[in-house]
C-alpha cells in the first residue's frame, strides 16, 4: 500500500514541527502538505527543515484546499476556527481528520459531529497512551468509590497556553462523570473565589496553573473521609502527543465515517 499522504496544520508551531518529525519517522506515512495561517513568517519555508529532519521538498503554504485535494489524511493541533474550517474540507474529501485542538465550544463540537457523518474523525483532548489509560482508571475509580468521594482535577501548562481548563483536564473530568453516570456540564466547578460556601456533593472541581515551559501535568484527586487517592500524568516531551496522532492516522485509514476517540484507537473503549 502506498504511503498515507498527510497534511500537517500549524506546521510552523511547536506541535506542528513535532508532527512533521513523527510522520517522517513513521513507516507508511509521509508529509504531503504543511499549512500555516495567512501571513505567517514560515510560509514558503521547507517543512522538513523547520522540523529539523532535513529538506522534504514540501513548502509551508496557506492553500488548504489544494493541500486537502492531494492528501489521504490531516493532523491538526491548531485553534478552533482553523480546525472547524478544515473539518469541512476533510468531510468533502472523505479523508481522516485527526484533531488534537482544544478550546472547542459546543457549536464547534456539533460541526465536527456533522462532518463525521462523511469522514472518519479522531478527536481527543490528549493523544498520549498514558493520558488515555489514566482516563480509563479515573472512570473506574469514580464508579467504584461512589458519590461520597470528592473529585478534583488539577492541571498545569506553560505560560503561552490560551485555553483553560486544558483539553486533557476536561477529558479526565468527562471520564469521572461517566464513571458516576452524571453529566459533567451539570456538576463542573471551574473557579472558586471569595465566600463560596460548602462544597456541593457530587461536584467535579477544576483548578488551573500556568507558568514557565511546563508541557502538561494533570492529577485527579479522589478525597474521601480520612483518605485520599491521586492519579497523575506528567508529559515530558511533545513527541508523545505527535506519536499518538500518527498512530491515530494509520488506524483511521480506510475506516468508515464516524467520530472516534483515542480510546478507540488504543482499544480501551470497552
Amino acid at each position: 500500500m502506498a504511503d498515507m499522504r498527510m497534511v500537517v496544520m500549524g506546521a510552523g508551531g511547536r506541535m506542528g514541527r513535532a508532527l512533521i518529525k513523527a510522520i517522517t519517522e513513521t513507516p507508511g506515512l509521509k508529509v504531503c502538505a504543511a499549512l500555516e495561517r495567512e501571513g505567517a513568517a514560515t510560509l514558503g519555508k521547507d517543512a522538513g527543515e523547520l522540523a529539523g529532519v532535513g529538506a522534504l521538498g514540501v513548502p509551508v503554504t496557506d492553500d488548504a484546499l489544494k493541500a486537502v485535494v492531494e492528501a489521504d489524511g490531516i493532523v491538526d493541533f491548531t485553534a478552533p476556527a482553523a480546525t472547524i474550517a478544515m473539518v469541512a474540507l476533510a468531510a468533502q474529501a472523505r479523508i481522516p481528520h485527526i484533531i488534537g485542538t482544544t478550546g472547542l465550544e459546543e457549536a464547534d463540537l456539533a460541526k465536527i459531529a456533522a462532518a463525521a457523518r462523511h469522514a472518519p474523525i479522531v478527536r481527543s483532548g490528549n493523544m498520549s497512551l498514558g493520558v488515555n489509560l489514566l482516563a480509563v482508571l479515573v472512570q473506574k475509580a469514580a464508579a467504584a468509590l461512589g458519590p461520597d468521594w470528592d473529585i478534583e482535577v488539577l492541571e498545569m501548562h506553560h505560560r503561552k497556553k490560551v485555553d483553560a481548563p486544558s483539553g486533557t483536564a476536561l477529558l479526565l473530568g468527562e471520564a469521572a462523570a461517566r464513571g458516576r453516570k452524571i453529566a459533567l456540564a451539570e456538576h463542573s466547578v471551574r473557579a472558586r473565589d471569595g465566600i463560596t460556601g460548602e462544597r456541593r456533593a457530587g461536584d467535579i472541581g477544576f483548578a488551573t496553573l500556568r507558568g514557565g515551559s511546563v508541557i502538561g501535568e494533570h492529577s485527579v484527586f479522589f478525597a474521601g473521609s480520612g483518605e485520599r487517592i491521586m492519579l497523575s500524568h506528567h508529559a515530558e516531551d511533545r513527541s508523545l502527543f505527535a506519536n499518538g496522532a500518527v498512530k491515530a492516522a494509520l488506524w483511521a485509514r480506510g475506516r468508515k465515517p464516524g467520530l472516534y476517540s483515542m480510546l478507540d484507537v488504543l482499544g480501551l473503549n470497552d
